[in-house]
């Protein structure tokens, strides 16, 4: 009988500490749990997907220059790019843009020197037949960007003369977006649209 009595009080204090073991085992617990991950993360181990049209922060211009499209300064075009290679890409759509264009023109302040139709004033008129550097989309582009001093240091030279013979000055810090420049062209070439044909053979020397 004595040891029946022994054994369920051994049993009854086995039960008494395990319950106590349990109950220090679950405060600790509460003091030490993470926050519950919310339920669109991603599973562990694995690396969430960029979402669509999300930047590439590795591919900066500090890995490989200046990224060419329509915000690229026109500085950065006219360095980046072959001389002779620069296009406007608005040329078969000059109509569709000619308003919104003469808005970029006007903003840009070529309407100060050039007057606001483009008919020239204290600069030549942009809308005669007189180019003095060219008047493709090449030359236009580096001329107004680096100005005509600038321009003739890279070897260019006039190969025509306007009666208004100032210097042009740059403009590739003032108009900031390629994009902006060329639809300024494209402006230039709607009332001049002439100029989108071949250049004539320059004068003889």
């Amino acid at each position: 009988m004595r040891k029946i009595i022994t054994g369920v009080l051994t049993i009854a204090l086995i039960g008494v500490l395990s319950a106590g073991v349990w109950k220090a085992c679950a405060a600790d617990d509460d003091h030490n749990t993470s926050p519950t991950p919310p339920a669109d993360a991603p599973p562990l181990g694995t690396h969430p997907v960029p979402a669509a049209g999300a930047a590439d922060e590795s591919k900066g211009a500090g890995a490989g220059g200046p990224m060419l499209g329509p915000a690229t300064p026109p500085r950065d075009l006219v360095a980046s790019t072959p001389k002779g290679e620069l296009k406007n890409p608005y040329n078969a759509d000059i109509a569709a843009i000619t308003e919104e264009a003469h808005h970029r023109y006007l903003s840009a302040g070529c309407n100060g020197c050039h007057g606001g139709g483009g008919g020239g004033g204290m600069c030549p008129s942009l809308t005669n037949d007189t180019w003095v550097y060219g008047r493709d989309d090449d030359t236009l582009f580096r001329l107004v960007t680096l100005g005509s001093v600038d321009l003739q240091k890279q070897g260019y030279t006039r190969v025509r003369t306007e009666t208004i013979v100032g210097p042009m000055p740059p403009f590739g810090d003032i108009i900031k977006t390629s994009d902006d420049l060329w639809r300024i062209i494209a402006f230039i070439r709607s009332v001049n649209p002439s100029s989108l044909n071949p250049p004539p053979p320059p004068p003889p020397q």
